[in-house]
């Protein structure tokens, strides 16, 4: 009867067209807390796994490589009580990212989980975490101006709608306070926020102070703070462009925001020397250094949809070192770099925005020819000054000695009160446009 009863199963088994699929599982053989390796799975990189036995504690982690017929995966969550040779098990390619408008308004984590205690996102749409190769013949020009609201960028850096621009400095110098003045102005359709490896205050704290009102329902954030894992702080980066991306494809204005880049690569430099890449550039290796432009490509204008994402990229230097390789290699990929100085941060200059060393390198395709004009007459009186400042100072100058030298002494007040603006100041771009005009243009 057993043997009957299974020959009918079997049958009905076989008529309604169901296979037998098998689980697939592995062991885990290595953990040392954030690298861990299984026997027995063959498993394409950037596929999760969770890792522990059912009802036990468990942990989710990516496949990241392959070492001597072992798979090599990170770790995604927190500690747990794993134990040797406990089941590794695929869930599936991290592969997309939620996007759309249901996404306004919400904040998730790295793996895409809202965090806001809003619930659910429903109705989003999908796209890679990769994004679409795009053609370089796809990428429009920067033609039009965006307003941030700050005097001295929107004055002498002006920044285009699809542009790439980094801001550069120390630790401590205003890089975030400088980031939430623009996103308060900014006039874009749609602003999207990559927190990657700050700190947890400083998330809630950017939240409330800086993406509040009327530019919280236009804005999406991803945070990843610092005590998460690299591949999380990786995949934070990947979505918050993706997000932006697929608003640009629906012809919007996109400005995208990831504070920080330098996190990002110190993740990949994390995930790097995992799996035993050799250090090269002040430790980082190879593959950290070249994941930048991956990322920092994705930016730009479609001539397609007509949309853009102009994208503000902050720099962290450390030890205020100028060719630090992150630096560096930001700099050479980017549309424009906005350097924050710490000597005029502690002369209470704010922004600290060092005119001398910042470029725009889309500003002449986009400003009339008035105000370029009178930006490099600012830029020149302020470069005159700066030569000079040691002898001005010390009285060993004496006046009517250099006609330039005399009137870069009295533009400084001028050139000082244009840059500095107080947080909360917004000052349009035809406002900037026509004080700088108004001082220097003769000048």
């Amino acid at each position: 009867m057993l043997n009957r009863f299974a020959s009918d199963y079997l049958d009905t088994l076989a008529l309604s067209g169901t296979r037998p699929k098998a689980r697939v599982s592995g062991r885990l053989s290595s953990y040392d807390g954030l690298l861990m390796e299984a026997v027995g799975l063959s498993l394409p990189v950037g596929t999760v796994c969770r890792i522990g036995a059912e009802g036990g504690g468990q942990v989710e982690a990516e496949v990241i490589g392959f070492r001597n017929g072992r798979t090599l995966m990170m770790n995604l969550g927190g500690p747990a009580a794993l134990l040797p040779n406990a089941p590794v098990r695929p869930l599936g390619p991290p592969g997309e990212a939620e996007v759309g408008a249901a996404m306004l308004g919400r904040v998730v984590d790295g793996a895409g989980q809202p965090i806001d205690g809003l619930g659910p996102i429903r109705g989003a749409g999908r796209w890679p975490l990769a994004g679409h190769m795009q053609s370089p013949l796809d990428r429009g020009r920067v033609l039009q101006p965006m307003d941030v609201g700050v005097r001295a960028i929107n004055g002498l850096l002006t920044v285009g709608q699809g542009q790439r621009v980094g801001i550069m400095a120390g630790s401590g110098v205003g890089k975030s306070v400088l980031l939430g003045m623009m996103v308060r102005a900014a006039q874009a359709d749609v602003v999207v926020i990559g927190l990657i490896g700050e700190r947890s205050r400083e998330v809630a704290d950017f939240l409330e102070t800086k993406v509040a009102g009327e530019a919280r329902a236009r804005s999406v954030v991803v945070a990843v703070p610092a005590n998460h894992s690299p591949v999380l702080r990786i995949r934070g980066a990947l979505r918050a462009t993706a997000i932006a991306e697929a608003f640009r494809a629906e012809g919007k204005s996109v400005l995208l925001i990831i504070d920080s880049l330098t996190r990002v690569a110190h993740a990949g430099r994390e995930i790097g020397l995992a799996l035993g890449e050799p250090a090269s550039a002040r430790g980082y290796p190879p593959s950290a250094i070249a994941m930048l432009p991956n990322l920092l490509e994705r930016a730009g204008s479609d001539v397609n949809t007509g949309g853009s994402i102009t994208g503000i990229y902050t720099v962290l230097a450390d030890g205020d070192d100028g060719n630090d390789p992150v630096v560096d290699s930001a700099r050479s990929i980017l549309d424009g770099h906005i350097v924050l100085s710490r000597q005029m941060a502690e002369r209470a200059v704010y922004p600290a925005i060092d005119v001398s060393k910042s470029i725009s390198r889309v500003m002449n395709d986009i400003v009339p020819i008035e105000h370029q004009q009178a930006a490099r007459s600012l830029r020149r009186h302020l470069a005159t000054y700066e030569e000079n400042r040691d002898l001005v100072l010390m009285g060993a100058y004496r006046a009517g000695s250099d006609p330039a030298i005399d009137n870069a002494i009295a533009y400084q007040p001028a050139i000082m009160e244009f840059i500095r603006q107080d947080t909360y100041q917004n000052v349009p771009l035809e406002d900037a446009a026509m004080e700088l005009t108004g001082v220097f243009g003769d000048a």
